[in-house]
């Protein structure tokens, strides 16, 4: 029985990294100990320093790679060890893809106690780099330089950056132009521990089949200096530009946008297409980051739903209705259900610009809608769930499969929940099918799954 732990703080050792833990860090072991290392990979032999212990595992940072593994890259951002936008650069593509393959048949397994599952490869992009549609940058200053940038990991410290990889390279200039506005007319940026100065953020948002842009300022005061110069930076030199929009947000918060926004140039909104649908975006619209590997998602979600034209299908925390789109192309109806009020404003302005008259929307939870559209006599033949990162909630399964769908679509963006709530599926009468991991965000450690679930017939 161990009566201590074998590693101490600040000595360096010499480690195998025998597996990957869920957020893409090497894991390995000294004399049993476990100890995360962020940067390694598994099947290295790795020289680390000892940052942090307790009671159950210690952390370490990596200072040498002494017998690198063949998956092992050479990161592409020149500030990729400082920034925490990224985790997995320092690996090649394809074992990203594999990486994500295994983060899910580990939570399947561990989790949710579940076996003989199929899980496909992950499906990954042809170029997994500048796949972001939308960034929001926070705006500080040190030493006098004003620094735009992605926070280091666990702390609000920005990197400054020029480059950003996984963004379009429209949201690189947009920084640029901002850097320049602000050194030349002395715009103060947001000191966020005294709650002064002006621009607090810049979001850039861009739809990639139409090519607009919108470009917001975010800021802590309602007035801005110098804004009309501002504006004639950015319209004049930025392709595409069709929106520039203040949002102010006179709140000592980490919330990104205040409550108000007003248009300072063009448009109030931008338009993007998912397959065939067309999308208005404002700045506080939810919209997916990675359009690409969003068609991809959603279609297998509709190849899973296996609809006829006969089928009523119940859109689980259906946001603003994308989902919610494709399914009403193959389904008789569609219900889209969604406790957030102005999502739910969305999906029916949505709905109704592409012209779809076979869905309706409930603004609700979705525990409480679905029993009482089955007291109405209303039942799901299949039901999509499409849940925030912390999953579904428990009386939504019950509800679920005390209604006896034949086929339940599983949207997840962590493995984690996901295998927990399958599991609870499965004890409810439901057998899961097969898992298609999707690579929405390459080069960091997340994954969506589209999962098939089937009723046992008893």
């Amino acid at each position: 029985m161990r009566t201590g732990v074998p590693v101490e703080m600040n000595k360096e050792y010499i480690i195998e990294i025998t597996g990957m833990g869920h957020e893409g860090e090497g894991v390995g072991k000294i004399d049993g100990f476990t100890v995360f290392v962020q940067g390694a990979l598994r099947g290295e032999i790795v020289y680390v320093k000892i940052v942090k212990v307790s009671k159950n595992y210690a952390v370490g940072k990596l200072l040498k790679v002494v017998d690198p593994s063949s998956d092992r890259a050479n990161p592409v951002c020149g500030i990729y060890e400082r920034c925490g936008g990224c985790q997995l650069q320092h690996a090649s593509y394809g074992a990203q893809l594999r990486f994500k393959k295994q983060r899910v048949i580990d939570a399947i397994e561990r989790i949710g106690k579940l076996e003989d599952v199929i899980v496909h490869d992950t499906i990954g992009m042809a170029n997994p780099y500048r796949y972001r549609n939308k960034v929001q940058l926070p705006v500080g200053e040190k030493n006098g330089e004003i620094q735009i940038g992605f926070y280091a990991p666990k702390s609000h410290d920005i990197i400054n950056m020029n480059v950003c990889h996984i963004q379009d390279d429209t949201a690189d200039e947009v920084v640029k132009l901002t850097r320049r506005w602000m050194k030349s007319y002395g715009v103060k940026a947001y000191n966020e521990e005294r709650g002064t100065g002006v621009v607090r953020h810049i979001m850039v948002r861009k739809g990639f089949k139409t090519g607009e842009v919108m470009v917001v300022l975010i800021t802590n005061t309602r007035e801005v200096p110098f804004v009309e110069e501002f504006i004639e930076l950015v319209s004049k030199n930025i392709k595409g530009i069709k929106s520039i929009i203040q949002n102010i947000n006179l709140k000592k918060t980490n919330v990104v946008l205040g409550e108000s926004s007003r248009t300072l140039w063009g448009e109030d909104t931008i338009t993007d297409y998912i397959g065939k649908f067309k999308f208005n975006i404002s700045p506080q619209s939810f919209f997916q980051v990675n359009p690409v590997q969003t068609e991809v998602l959603y279609n297998k979600a509709l190849e899973y739903a296996n609809l006829t034209g006969n089928e009523i299908v119940f859109d689980a925390y259906c946001g603003t209705g994308t989902i919610s789109l494709f399914l009403a192309q193959k389904a008789r109806k569609v219900y889209g259900i969604e406790i957030v009020p102005q999502a739910i404003e969305n999906a029916v302005q949505n709905v109704k610009q592409n012209g779809i008259e076979n869905a309706e929307f409930i603004v609700g939870e979705s525990e409480r809608v679905i029993p009482e559209l089955i007291e109405k006599g209303i039942r799901a033949d299949v039901v999509v769930v499409d849940p925030p990162r912390k999953g579904c909630e428990r009386e939504l399964l019950e509800a679920i499969a005390k209604m006896a769908p034949k086929r339940v679509v599983y949207v997840s963006c962590d493995p984690g929940t996901l295998a927990r709530d399958l599991g609870i599926l499965d004890e409810l009468g439901y057998k899961t099918i097969e898992i298609q991991p999707v690579d929405m965000f390459p080069q960091t450690a997340h994954v969506e799954c589209v999962t098939l679930m089937s009723k046992v017939e008893k």
